[in-house]
């Protein structure tokens, strides 16, 4: 295997393994950016020249790859390179969170070619939300003249805990009445496309992985700032879900022992001394912030929390405390999970992370360093994800391509 291409798939000669064997060969050419001729196909795949040729046939019928000129690469004729089909298929995704609802429109390559944003109606009324969504899904796919039958499909994100199998979203933190709310078929029958349902946490890993380039690759921590704070967790290139699809929950992790009680018993929990709204209620206990009363919904939070990260960039003292003892608090919850899964990477994102991206990556790696079990036997780096606010609903679209181009070793469990 390329030691460039950690995470490259080997097909297999099976005669009944054609559907895993179609997804290894758009896999392997998804990862060559200049393309792949038919014969570095058969080298990097295993697969038999006749099966590529037969598999690459179908591939280009069907319009997911296309023909890209020829390339010399070495003795011989040159040879036709092959290439993802932007056009060739479409992806939705939709993100769900207490304070925005993201949509956008990938095609086969990973990129954006639409995006709505809006903002989360503050009565989180659920059928109210999934009308918005739903209309807005519509609009953007008629504005965009994709043939529906391009779209291979619906990825949505949604804040946990949720059950994955069912599609059902169950009681977030902050969104009022949602109990086993049905919202992945609900989507999909409003738009009649076939649905997935993921954390939000673990979207964005899986579109780090999808469109992040060397951040994505190998075992690495998504550490997602946004309305909540979780984690989504990748080891060895393969997503970690838990058992009940609900894994990267850290709310609870203890960041601060002398920090505010949290509602679990214990004191200064992420959930209580590190998300937005805490930092928010901080300033304005200092005097950083006007104590307005403005109410605590997520939009108003939203307004302060830049309020506050804007004091601190303009050189207000007591605001930069704030940040800094938040970049601290982080750190410590970082080092408990990087130690449990000693990974190579940890990478920041979200919607909140750009207002504290500069501070954070000048604080965290020096912290983490220090409370690091295996930093006498390996680096680890800290950086900051280049997808910007939209990376869970771009995470959510992943689904579906992840689903159409990769493959997946349950393809080869025959039945007797």
């Amino acid at each position: 295997m390329d030691k460039k291409d950690p995470v490259g798939r080997r097909g297999t000669n099976l005669p009944a393994m054609g559907d895993f064997n179609q997804s290894v060969i758009l896999d392997a050419i998804r990862r060559a950016p200049t393309g792949l001729s038919r014969v570095e196909l058969s080298k990097s795949t295993g697969l038999a020249p006749q099966t590529i040729s037969n598999i690459c046939r179908r591939l280009l019928d069907t319009e997911l790859i296309v023909e890209a000129g020829r390339e010399s690469t070495g003795p011989g004729k040159p040879r036709t390179m092959l290439r993802l089909n932007p056009e060739g298929r479409y992806a939705l995704g939709v993100h769900l969170d207490p304070t925005f609802i993201t949509i956008v429109m990938l095609d086969l390559t990973g990129s954006v070619v639409a995006r709505e944003r809006r903002r989360t109606p503050t009565v989180t009324n659920p059928e109210k939300i999934i009308s918005q969504i739903s209309s807005s899904l519509n609009k953007i796919i008629d504005r965009s003249g994709v043939p529906r039958d391009k779209i291979g499909g619906l990825g949505i994100a949604a804040p946990g805990p949720i059950d994955r199998d069912k599609g059902t979203v169950i009681d977030p933190p902050q969104l009022i009445g949602w109990h086993r709310v049905p919202l992945r078929d609900a989507l999909a029958e409003a738009t009649g496309l076939p649905a997935f349902l993921d954390k939000d946490v673990t979207a964005a890993a899986i579109a780090e992985m999808w469109a992040g380039g060397f951040n994505g690759v190998g075992s690495f921590i998504f550490f997602y700032m946004g309305t909540g704070i979780g984690a989504g967790l990748v080891v060895h290139d393969e997503v970690v879900r838990g058992s009940s699809n609900n894994a990267g929950e850290i709310g609870h992790i203890v960041t601060d022992p002398a920090g505010p009680p949290c509602f679990c018993g214990l004191r200064g929990c992420i959930a209580v001394s590190c998300l937005p709204q805490s930092l928010v209620q901080e300033a304005e206990l200092l005097g950083v912030l006007d104590d307005t009363s403005m109410g605590s919904d997520t939009h108003t939070i939203d307004a302060r929390f830049t309020e506050l990260c804007n004091a601190a960039a303009d050189g207000n003292a007591v605001a930069l405390e704030i940040i800094e003892r938040s970049a601290v608090r982080i750190s410590r919850a970082v080092a408990v999970v990087a130690n449990v899964l000693d990974v190579d990477r940890i990478v920041f994102g979200g919607p909140f992370w750009k207002r504290l991206s500069e501070l954070y990556l000048r604080r965290v790696p020096e912290l983490l360093e220090e409370a690091r079990v295996t930093r006498s036997i390996h680096r680890i780096t800290v950086t900051g994800s280049e997808l910007g606010e939209d990376v869970a609903a771009i995470g959510a679209a992943c689904l579906i391509l992840n689903h159409t181009l990769t493959p997946h070793p349950e393809a080869l469990l025959l039945s007797g």
